[in-house]
């Protein structure tokens, strides 16, 4: 046991973390040959042709130096603030992590929340500066960043390129020397950690875990603590680049168990396994459930897929536990499913996974956030989707979700940053200088103000350079209220939204004029509105296809051709009242690029 070391590596979005992997395996002989390609351990097409890490991946890597033969258990994590429980996760598998930072880019806000992460589950930190080939690295001033935000001494920074595999070596050996060996006792009763789990469709559901006391051996008749359910072990292993079986697995091994599990339901992340005979005394803790933070309605395009759409959900749950979802149905969409999501990057990923992996056609109704709303008894709910608030006379309050967001940036952008900031409702907490150019901004925001397109624009504005980094703060009283878009006078539920009183009359002005050039022409006139309550507060008309009905006559009496467009006009009002308007699904995404 005292030659294994867990550790992850951690670091902002498209710092290289997932290239640095590959040479580390590269130079333990863990992968080689034909295996060999670019971020080895992102097996999703959709993680490569993006260049992110979306789920975290563990490996086991053999390193052998002079004194001796070492076991290393890597936890890749992704970087993007919406995956911020995969890094949790992780992180709660391991005793040491890389914290890696790109040397042209500097420290940034994922950066720091994933190291006050690690800081708490008292991990080692090996800080490593990497892309130090590139012309436009600054290691020095890199290295006075992290000597600040770590209090470290500068001997202990590893410069290393994941490129051209600079300081690989030093990598590993720093891992060895400085990551302490897991603690546990291999007689102890079994105490394992369930870290992820993935789904097979040959092997139902294959569980991974770290085992923090006790032996486990195939065959073993175990327990899952918190579901009660019990299993045989068919198969355990340690995990390579494929799954490699092993007769047994004892303290601070990190492997996976195969037992035939069907249903999602009955493994739980964070979950204890144990043996039945000689159980553990208690459940390992430091595990919360996951909070969605957006949510929205999915539905799919034909009604008869939603039996399909229910399982594609259910599957996708096993590989991403932080996706919930539940039934509930819409007067313009039919039945479909409230999904919560960890963000609007999450909420992209499961829309294109439905598509990719099930071959599922889906629309998305607009992202809101939940809200705490109070009657006059004093009687609180919470409310997801628009539709669900009560009767406007019977509301008190509405409590909306505050964040804690932190941005850094360099000086230059301040100004656009914190008009864009003031713009969203937020309200400055503090800004100080990190080092040199950068300045750290902390802001109070509301959730609903920034679920939709914040990000693009902060990204657009500074250059690409400020990174967002935020955590839920609490629920403040605002004044809300529901704005409902109207088609021919009958209310399109999926369209409605929660928004600011303030900025409801722009809003709903915006959604007027952005659907009417979505919506296609139809025999009739269509008006668009948006309305609060019963006030109409912006209008647009679409209007009809007009056949011309009296090309037919020419010359003779006009009370020919006005019996010809009378006659059209009578067809145009039948038409219109029993006519349906389609809304197509442009017009749902449009929602979100309002600009």
């Amino acid at each position: 046991m005292k030659n294994i070391r867990n550790f992850c590596i951690i670091a902002h979005i498209d710092h290289g973390k997932s290239t640095l992997a590959d040479r580390l395996l590269e130079y333990t002989d863990t992968v080689t040959g034909k295996d060999m390609e670019a971020q080895v351990l992102d097996d999703m097409d959709l993680e490569r042709e993006r260049g992110i890490t979306i789920k975290s991946h563990a490996i086991q890597m053999a390193f052998r130096r002079g004194d001796g033969d070492y076991t290393l258990n890597l936890i890749d994590t992704p970087g993007h603030v919406d995956f911020s429980y995969e890094v949790s996760r992780s992180i709660a598998a391991c005793e040491g992590a890389l914290l890696i930072v790109d040397a042209s880019q500097g420290i940034q806000a994922q950066t720091i929340s994933n190291l006050y992460m690690a800081i708490e589950n008292d991990l080692e930190i090996i800080p490593v500066i990497n892309k130090c080939d590139l012309d436009s690295a600054k290691p020095d001033e890199v290295e006075d960043q992290i000597v600040d935000l770590l209090g470290c001494d500068r001997s202990e920074i590893i410069r290393a390129s994941g490129k051209t595999g600079m300081g690989v070596e030093d990598v590993l050996n720093a891992i060895v020397d400085r990551v302490p060996a897991p603690k546990g006792d291999p007689e102890a009763p079994l105490q394992a950690l369930i870290f992820d789990s993935v789904f097979n469709p040959f092997r139902g559901i294959i569980a991974y875990f770290k085992i923090v006391n006790g032996t486990l051996r195939t065959g073993d008749f175990v327990k899952f603590v918190s579901t009660g359910k019990e299993y045989h072990a068919d198969e355990i292993g340690v995990l390579k680049l494929q799954m490699s079986p092993r007769k047994e697995l004892s303290a601070g091994n990190v492997g996976y168990i195969i037992s035939g599990i069907k249903s999602s339901k009955e493994v739980k992340v964070g979950d204890t396994i144990t043996h039945v005979s000689r159980p553990c005394e208690k459940a390992i803790d430091g595990f919360e459930e996951v909070k969605p933070m957006v949510f929205a309605g999915v539905y799919p395009i034909e009604t008869e897929d939603f039996e399909n759409l229910r399982a594609s959900l259910e599957k996708l749950q096993l590989n991403d536990a932080s996706l919930t979802f539940q039934p509930e149905s819409s007067a313009a969409l039919g039945f479909g499913f409230r999904c919560g999501f960890l963000g609007l990057l999450h909420m992209e990923i499961i829309q294109e996974r439905l598509g990719r992996e099930f071959d599922m056609d889906v629309i998305t109704t607009v992202p809101n956030v939940s809200y705490k709303v109070f009657d006059k008894k004093g009687n609180e709910t919470e409310v997801h989707n628009p539709s669900g608030l009560p009767e406007p006379t019977l509301i008190d309050h509405i409590e909306e979700p505050y964040i804690r967001s932190t941005i850094i940036t360099q000086a230059d952008y301040i100004g656009p940053i914190m008009t864009l900031c003031l713009g969203k409702r937020g309200e400055l907490v503090k800004q100080e200088y990190i080092s040199g150019n950068r300045m750290e901004i902390t802001f109070d925001m509301p959730l609903g103000e920034i679920v939709i397109d914040f990000y693009d624009k902060l990204k657009s504005i500074s250059k690409g350079y400020a990174s967002f980094d935020y955590h839920l703060h609490d629920f403040r009283p605002s004044n809300l209220v529901k704005l409902d878009i109207l088609l021919n006078g009958e209310s399109v539920d999926a369209l409605s939204t929660l928004t600011h009183a303030d900025n409801a009359v722009r809003f709903g002005r915006r959604m007027c004029e952005k659907l009417k050039e979505l919506i296609p022409r139809q025999q009739f006139d269509i008006a668009i509105q948006a309305a609060i309550g019963a006030k109409i507060i912006a209008r647009e008309t679409i209007k009809a296809v007009r056949k011309d009905v009296t090309a037919k006559c020419y010359g003779g009496d006009i009370s020919r051709k006005r019996k010809l467009l009378e006659k059209q006009k009578a067809g145009k009002k039948r038409m219109k009242q029993i006519g349906s308007v389609e809304v197509p699904q442009k017009a749902f995404l449009a929602v979100l690029k309002l600009d």
